[in-house]
């Protein structure tokens, strides 16, 4: 078939070249076919030799290109010297220098559009229109590098770039315009995009959350970039777009931390984090991790969350180089004399209490188990930490404390008021032991989130559950969550009750709908039948607040960080607490859950459950009976 091709080549150059010639369009005379035979006799034998009809088409590349180049260079030296030599009557010399010319443009074309239908350019070319279309917000050098690493992309195209920058309006970069935001709406019907990448690692929150707007308005879904520091080792890959930052979410920036404060009770100390697998517990590790600890001792009860944050760890240790030390300890924090050996052992400095349950249904189905973790736990460990001269304990608490309806908030203030009547004794002894307690709420990509759980029904197709539409929620991300809970605990001077500043309440309905919309769907309701995802109303659940609250008291003082307040609140003394934190005791063993209840209604003040006995154990005796 190569030989056949080349041979209907050789035939219509040598006519294409007497066209030229003569500057008009002619047919082959007689006289003129021995130029036609003459080619043949020479083109086709010089081009077996030099291995032309054995090269794989599919896998023609420059190599092959210059084989051609070198067989027709042989063969037009050859053809031009005998045209010249013979003085073919109605063939012009001049034939002799364009024939060659010709036959290398219509030889090397042939071998190139054998090898772009053979390898199957024509069909990935093909896919690639059909592919989702891309707008890159940000035609800065993160923008170019993603639309570079996109060329190959078999999962999306881009089709141009927004910038905020008048100037490059209309400009062409990289093959692809330079957009006005303010057509989004425009262009998204125009070149149907489904997605718009932000490539604007450097903007304020503010500048992002405008784009969100404008995103979410347009129906099209948002995809980021990391920051600049995640940048900064390396190009832009089409693996670092990721889902919309959570932060995102919450539309307001987050303040820088001091770094006194952060270093304060972490640099150069034995650092013990207890539930260093979970998500607070994993997050304070890794921002404990940078202030350059002599030791850091990870407690956590499952080996496979220890494993996890371990790893990590290791890997963080291994690019920062850090002069800290790494001890994976499976332990529970109820375990008395195994936690008393572990802290005689490393002489901890500085304790990060984070070991709880805080599922709020999950521990109202199983109440025993979350106070003895939650509140007993607290107690052991603190009252470890005097006998061992810990520095500094600072309990993990949550927002759910306060005047709670549910098993696990009113056990986290229980775990609360031990530290506190704790306190008092360690100031009255001169104990060296400061005790302090960071309340705050939720924090968004923790597990048991609803913003994970939103994505994830999102992806499904809906619907979205919630459990009543006028649910709200304090949120906060879990890197300003650690790093607020290590600066406040710097600030402790004994008892004290820290409360961070999270903000406005966020409706959960308006949350869902937001991330709907910036997912480029719609919700499905009453006045848009037609939309794609559906908010479904499931009800409160056992022990469900509408709201939470962070202030039991309405008198907190400011301290030196403008997100942290300082609280000043009600408990018991040691001498009133510890015979009632006994009967509790007695009754947990027992699992004696109507008890445990009046119990723990007369030990947190404000405790007022707002269901029934949900325990599974005690439902279970219960439909036995």
């Amino acid at each position: 078939m190569a030989m056949s091709l080349d041979a209907l080549l050789c035939l219509f150059t040598v006519w294409l070249a007497l066209c030229l010639r003569t500057d008009q369009w002619v047919m082959l005379h007689d006289e003129q076919w021995p130029a036609v035979f003459l080619s043949l006799a020479l083109a086709l034998p010089v081009f077996m030799m030099l291995g032309l009809y054995r090269a794989i088409f599919r896998y023609a590349g420059v190599a092959a290109l210059l084989t051609v180049t070198k067989a027709v260079l042989i063969y037009g030296v050859m053809y031009g010297a005998v045209l010249m030599a013979l003085a073919l009557p109605g063939v012009p010399r001049t034939v002799g220098l364009l024939q060659p010319l010709l036959l290398l443009l219509a030889v090397g074309a042939s071998r190139a559009l054998g090898r772009y239908l053979l390898s199957g350019e024509y069909v990935s070319r093909l896919k690639h229109m059909g592919l989702s279309r891309v707008l890159i917000y940000g035609a800065g050098s993160s923008g170019r590098q993603l639309a570079g690493a996109m060329a190959n992309n078999r999962d999306m195209r881009a089709v141009g770039f927004l910038d905020d920058d008048e100037r490059l309006h209309g400009q062409v970069l990289n093959g692809l315009s330079i957009y006005n935001p303010a057509d989004l709406a425009k262009l998204v019907k125009q070149h149907a995009v489904s997605d718009v990448l932000m490539a604007m690692p450097s903007a304020t929150r503010q500048r992002r959350n405008e784009v969100l707007e404008l995103a979410r308005l347009a129906s099209v879904a948002v995809r980021t970039l990391p920051g600049l520091m995640d940048l900064a080792q390396g190009k832009v890959q089409i693996s670092d777009l990721r889902e919309l930052d959570i932060d995102d979410l919450l539309g307001r920036d987050s303040v820088p931390p001091h770094q006194l404060l952060l270093g304060k009770n972490i640099h150069n100390r034995v650092v013990m984090v207890t539930g260093a697998g979970g998500s607070i517990g994993s997050e304070l590790c890794r921002q404990i991790i940078k202030q350059g600890p002599v030791r850091l001792l990870l407690v956590e009860l499952s080996e496979f969350a220890l494993y996890n944050i371990h790893h990590e760890l290791q890997l963080l240790c291994d690019e920062d180089q850090p002069q800290g030390q790494l001890l994976p300890l499976l332990a529970s924090v109820r375990d008395e004399k195994h936690m008393l050996e572990i802290m005689r052992t490393w002489k901890p400095h500085t304790v990060y209490h984070a070991a709880a349950y805080k599922h709020v249904p999950m521990v109202e189905h199983n109440p025993a188990e979350g106070i003895k973790n939650n509140s007993l736990g607290t107690w052991t460990m603190a009252r470890l930490a005097m006998d061992v001269g810990v520095r500094d304990f600072v309990l993990i608490s949550t927002d759910k404390a306060v005047r709670p309806t549910n098993i696990m908030g009113a056990s986290k203030r229980l775990a609360e008021m031990c530290l506190q009547a704790l306190a008092d004794v360690a100031a009255a002894q001169g104990a060296n032991t400061r005790f302090a307690m960071v309340r705050f709420g939720n924090v968004l990509g923790s597990s048991g989130s609803v913003v994970p759980l939103f994505r994830k029904q999102i992806k499904a197709d809906g619907p979205i559950t919630l459990t009543h539409p006028d649910i709200t929620r304090y949120f906060m991300t879990i890197p300003e969550a650690a790093q607020l809970v290590i600066q406040a605990g710097a600030m402790a001077s004994g008892g004290d009750v820290f409360v961070l500043d999270m903000g406005e309440p966020v409706r959960i309905v308006d949350l869902a709908k937001r991330m709907v919309e910036l997912s480029g769907l719609s919700v499905r309701d009453s006045s848009n039948p037609e939309g794609d995802i559906e908010i479904e109303i499931t009800g409160l659940r056992p022990g469900e607040k509408l709201y939470e609250e962070l202030l039991i008291g309405d008198n907190p003082q400011p301290t030196k960080h403008p997100r942290i307040m300082k609280a000043h609140e009600d408990y018991l003394q040691l001498s009133d607490f510890t015979p009632r934190l006994q009967a509790l005791t007695l009754a947990l063993n027992r699992n004696d859950v109507p008890q445990i209840r009046t119990l723990l209604k007369d030990l947190v003040p404000g405790y007022q459950p707002d269901s029934e006995v949900v325990d599974l154990v005690h439902l279970a005796r219960a439909a036995s009976c």
